[in-house]
């Protein structure tokens, strides 16, 4: 049992999950940045490998993957920083967003090593379910969490499939499109949230496009187990590159607000 069955089993509360691209803007500011979530009462994190060519996320994401490589940021320093946030976070739930090239470039090894570093689960947005029976398997032999994803157009015979081959969670993609920051969402967004529901009583996590307390809100209490917030914190970073401190304190107080007697 990995460190988000074990939070989603026990929370008695809907966990919130930030989203950051390891090195943006800096391997310093980076690792500030995702202390202060954590500390700020975030439940797990999600963390991203920068890539050249992240065509599943959008224009926000994809600066911030930039300026992360620009910064020097590589796969090992990446590694390098997942160690040191384990470190400090012994019993935090991470889960890792990666572009499946980046694993099927360095094989076997790289599963053993994200094992051994002790992540908690793994999604590969560009792998599709059909094209993954290798990289399943590897999950499993290493106790890696699958995260699987479950689009807006995602017939439910097939839905069932990815909860049924899903653990630690269930990634629901909230909208269509690539990442970034959505100011409404359709009713169907959330009705959907909540047909889903009745699949499956494994854990559901949103994402795509959330950016305001009230969207994490209305998907909580659709039956979503969480919610996961990613373009906006990058967004924040990329307009305070010169005084990064300033996204830092925004992000707390964007954490701190989800725990108020009014939101959670």
């Amino acid at each position: 049992m990995n460190r988000f069955d074990k939070t989603f089993q026990a929370a008695d509360r809907k966990m919130f999950i930030p989203f950051f691209t390891l090195g943006d803007p800096n391997r310093e500011e980076s690792l500030a940045l995702i202390r202060a979530a954590v500390d700020a009462g975030a439940d797990a994190v999600e963390l991203g490998f920068p890539f050249s060519d992240p065509i599943t996320d959008g224009p926000i994401n994809q600066r911030s993957m930039a300026r992360s490589l620009k910064a020097g940021m590589t796969y090992d320093g990446c590694v390098e920083m997942l160690r040191d946030i384990r470190e400090i976070y012994p019993d935090l739930p991470i889960g890792l967003l990666l572009y499946y090239n980046l694993l099927f470039k360095r094989g076997r090894s790289a599963y053993a090593e994200l094992a051994d570093i002790g992540v908690d689960g793994v999604v590969c947005s560009d792998l599709p379910i059909d094209e993954s029976a290798e990289h399943m398997e590897l999950l499993a032999e290493h106790g890696l969490g699958c995260i699987q994803m479950v689009a807006p157009n995602t017939p439910i015979d097939r839905a069932t499939r990815l909860f049924d081959t899903s653990s630690a969670f269930t990634y629901v993609i909230s909208r269509f499109g690539t990442t970034g920051p959505s100011a409404e969402f359709e009713d169907n967004s959330v009705q959907r949230i909540e047909m889903l529901r009745s699949l499956t009583d494994k854990p559901i996590v949103v994402g795509f496009g959330v950016s305001k307390h009230s969207q994490v809100v209305d998907f909580w209490n659709a039956g979503a187990d969480g919610v996961i917030v990613g373009s906006h914190f990058s967004l924040l970073v990329e307009r305070n590159l010169d005084d990064v401190s300033l996204a830092r304190k925004e992000i707390e107080g964007f954490v701190r607000g989800l725990r108020t007697p009014d939101a959670a």
